[in-house]
């Protein structure tokens, strides 16, 4: 499974007023003086471009593009390239400052960016989407760069993608300049430990929340929702620190196995399967995929897409402790009755930020320009994880709230001390 630099996916509402809310309630925690506020709710760049290209028909289409660095100062804006058809600003805007939050939360010397092409790259061929994304790279050169701005894989764009921004780029500088971007292929510069990333970091933070809760790892139960890149590992990496999964699901269906689920089978069969578990045969199928969530399990890993705990079915949700693989699975009008009910959510800017820790590897060891193992990287990658979610659950105590807000007082605290301590602008 090809590794995606994770970032929140936007929400059925408007992505910016979402992320806004939570920034308001976290800045109100800390007191932030009017100056600092307006900073960081503002990006500090946006910009649009126009990338005329040619198509296999011989004509030329007009996309539109988007990058916007929500702040720089921690560091180089860091965040992925989206190819969708509804890409817009404002969820451009959502979604660089939350990579911000995300870089801050885990400690790396980064600021948040992101970037879009509104354009369907199921409905395009390969040399299209190769003209389109140097043609996106060459509006960009001014903007992009490895001490600038670093973007990486997102929806719709991949390790195929990221090599030709990056040759696009060093073909203008005029030498090979690996570190302008992450999640490139192995053999251009990419790190090893990338595509097991995400769900390693669920991994790390499930075990440390577990542990806060004096939840006994072997003899603890899981559900997974999502059998992609960042389930199947999470589920992988879990059930080898001792959790027993008895559910997992995909596009497919949810399999249930109160016994527990074989996880290498059922990566083995979903590979062996077209990427899918139509068909396995390692669990009971449920009638409704949707109730995988409402299990009496211990540990609940929503891993899919967003919007699935909401007001809807929150009463019914049994998990003590809910670790969000995926980006905005839980809706903001849940999150309190999350919270009334005693349950730990481990929230995505931290329980999804393994992804962006590896990236930040990759940009160091081409900086370097030394190659470090697999080991080295996941060891590390585990530490930060750790570690953050330490401070998190520190603020958590401190100021009172849900880890959510938490993460949210961490990652804005230090960026705003960044920006005392630097006078301002």
């Amino acid at each position: 499974m090809a590794y995606i630099e994770p970032a929140p996916i936007k929400d059925k509402e408007n992505p910016l007023e979402s992320m806004m809310e939570r920034f308001n309630l976290a800045a109100e925690k800390l007191g932030l003086s009017d100056e600092v506020y307006n900073v960081l709710k503002n990006p500090a760049k946006q910009v649009i471009v126009s990338i005329p290209v040619t198509m296999d028909s011989g004509k030329i289409q007009v996309f539109e593009g988007i990058r916007v660095i929500h702040s720089n100062i921690l560091g180089p804006a860091k965040g992925g390239i989206r190819f969708a058809p509804d890409v817009h600003l404002d969820e451009v805007k959502a979604l660089a400052a939350w990579m911000t939050w995300k870089c801050a939360v885990v400690d790396i010397p980064y600021g948040g960016g992101k970037g879009g092409v509104r354009c369907n790259p199921r409905e395009m061929s390969a040399g299209e989407i190769e003209r389109l994304m140097r043609g996106y790279t060459k509006a960009m050169l001014d903007v992009f760069g490895p001490d600038k701005d670093i973007p990486a894989p997102d929806m719709g764009t991949g390790p195929r993608e990221m090599a030709w921004l990056m040759d696009e780029y060093s073909r203008a500088k005029g030498t090979t300049i690996n570190a302008v971007v992450t999640g490139k292929p192995l053999v251009l510069g990419g790190s090893l430990g990338r595509t097991e990333a995400t769900g390693r970091g669920v991994m790390v933070t499930a075990l440390a929340a577990m542990q806060k809760l004096k939840i006994n790892p072997f003899q603890a139960t899981c559900a997974v929702q999502g059998f992609g890149n960042v389930g199947s590992w999470a589920s992988q990496l879990l059930e080898e620190r001792g959790l027993k999964i008895v559910a997992i699901s995909d596009i497919s269906g949810a399999y249930h196995n109160e016994n527990g689920i074989n996880i290498q089978e059922a990566i083995a069969y979903r590979d062996s399967n077209k990427g899918t578990l139509e068909g396995f045969k390692g669990g009971d199928k449920l009638a409704d995929p949707m109730d995988l969530l409402e299990l009496d399990v211990d540990v609940l890993v929503p891993a899919a897409v967003e919007d699935v705990i909401t007001v809807k079915n929150v009463d019914r949700i049994k998990a003590k402790l809910i670790v969000e693989g995926a980006n905005g699975p839980t809706s903001a009008k849940a999150d309190a009755i999350i919270n009334e009910k005693g349950i730990m959510a481990v929230p995505d800017i931290l329980a999804n930020a393994g992804g962006v820790t590896v990236s930040y590897f990759e940009w160091v060891q081409n900086r370097l320009g030394y190659k470090w193992t697999a080991e080295r990287v996941n060891r590390r990658s585990d530490r930060i994880l750790k570690d953050a979610f330490d401070h998190v659950y520190e603020a958590s105590q401190k100021y009172n709230v849900p880890m959510r807000i938490a993460a949210y007082i961490v990652a804005i605290d230090k960026v705003a001390k960044t920006y005392t301590f630097r006078g301002g602008f």
